[in-house]
């Protein structure tokens, strides 16, 4: 199962370089299983027993199985996750021709360490909107081969490179797609649209516009001289939309469970499709009872909030707790902040940790140390918006906002097994 599960996520990150890839990626699966898309747009006709999923912006998505056990009694079991992660977005004019290279200005999304970005093999892909034949259309892109790089600045030039150096994202970060030669003017937006004809066999009239990243083209990998690790780009979080995912496929169709990916959590949420937005919110007033049974149900329904948690690293030790350090491959971690940057209380924690215990899955658990800042994730915001009880729960990761991530090998299978078992669990405290 391990190796099967691990082989799946790097199959998963490979297809899923972008939230609108990820999006389509969980939308395939779950259309494979048998669950049925709703637009937002047209009204939905439920049954009973029924499995769905809604996208917002191609970029977030909700999937719902109504259990045979009435949610009015039982409360609804929510795994929630995000799509996004910190890479480099290509801005809206971004041709740059300099000593005779063709650049490609880019805006940094989210908290990323930029150092790794640099001598990458990287490729592009994203949204791109277009007419033809006088309509607006959407498709994805991806490049796949790596058409770009930033290369570093040679130690000889930057003798203080070693003893740390602020990059200049503008300045520093444009990757290099090509050279050009004389008068030769590159058009970003005619590439475009010939990759539109490559991928989709469609010819589009204009490229009108596009939410395109870069990304690192080195496939992810099991590693490790006992293949302790799984190393890839994009573990924070599609690990976490992987493990839910797998685990909504396998669970007891009895319970009314419910998978949410969002998007944006990386800036902070505000969106229509990330958790500081009304998505989630709306899709559940849609399925289920209105007015006070609908409030009933939320509050006898639990959300693991599934985000990646900071292992403590060997070189680095002294910046975890010394009671709080979790390990790779030492199961799954409840994330703790009294200032509420983690929703976790002591019942949601009891709660997970028993359920731990019950699949003789190890668990363990983070606080930041006192004199740092804690990060936070979708859980404080989707429990603020939607009065759910909440655990905030990760695996431990090394090099989180890294170009490439490190996870352990083991820890996909624990994470799996205890939210397959919260799915199908007959009580929520």
């Amino acid at each position: 199962m391990r190796d099967t599960l691990n082989q799946g996520l790097i199959d998963f990150l490979k297809a899923s370089p972008t939230p609108f890839h990820a999006t389509a990626s969980i939308a395939q699966r779950l259309q494979a299983a048998g669950y049925k898309p709703l637009d937002e747009r047209e009204p939905w006709h439920i049954q009973a027993g029924g499995r769905y999923y809604v996208t917002r912006n191609d970029s977030a998505i909700v999937a719902v199985q109504l259990g045979a056990q009435p949610a009015l009694e039982r409360g609804i079991r929510l795994v929630g996750a995000h799509t996004d992660s910190p890479c480099l977005r290509v801005k809206p004019h971004p041709e740059l021709q300099r000593q005779g290279f063709w650049q490609l200005g880019v805006e940094v999304y989210g908290g990323a360490l930029l150092a790794p970005w640099f001598d990458r093999d990287l490729s592009l892909a994203g949204r791109v909107t277009f007419s033809r034949d006088g309509r607006i259309e959407s498709r994805l892109i991806d490049f796949r081969q790596p058409i770009a790089v930033i290369p570093n600045l040679a130690i000889h030039l930057n003798r203080e490179a070693n003893q740390g150096w602020a990059i200049n994202a503008q300045n520093e970060l444009p990757p290099i797609l090509a050279q050009v030669a004389g008068a030769q003017t590159p058009d970003f937006r005619a590439l475009l649209a010939e990759q539109l004809n490559k991928e989709h066999d469609l010819v589009a009239d204009a490229v009108l516009d596009y939410e395109l990243s870069f990304y690192d083209t080195q496939q992810a990998a099991v590693i490790g001289l006992n293949q302790d690790f799984i190393a890839g780009a994009r573990l924070d979080n599609l690990l976490s939309c992987y493990a839910g995912l797998e685990a909504l496929l396998a669970t007891d169709p009895a319970q009314t469970c419910v998978l949410v990916c969002n998007d944006h959590e990386e800036v902070g949420s505000t969106s229509m499709c990330g958790a500081d937005g009304p998505f989630l919110e709306q899709v559940l007033r849609r399925l289920l009872p209105e007015g006070d049974d609908f409030v009933r149900i939320i509050n006898r329904s639990l959300l693991i909030s599934a985000d990646n948690a900071h292992a403590v690293h060997p070189n680095y030790a002294d910046k975890h707790d010394g009671n709080h350090g979790p390990k790779l491959n030492a199961g799954p971690v409840i994330k703790v902040n009294s200032n509420q940057r983690y929703a976790t209380n002591s019942e949601t924690a009891g709660f997970f940790r028993h359920l731990c215990v019950t699949e003789e899955v190890p668990v363990q658990s983070f606080v930041t140390r006192s004199d740092m800042g804690c990060g936070s994730t979708i859980g404080p915001i989707t429990a603020s918006q939607l009065g759910v009880r909440t655990v905030d729960i990760g695996l431990p990761t090394f090099a989180m906002h890294s170009i490439r991530e490190l996870a352990g090998s083991h820890d996909l299978a624990h994470l799996v097994k205890v939210l397959t078992a919260f799915y199908g669990s007959a009580e929520l405290p």
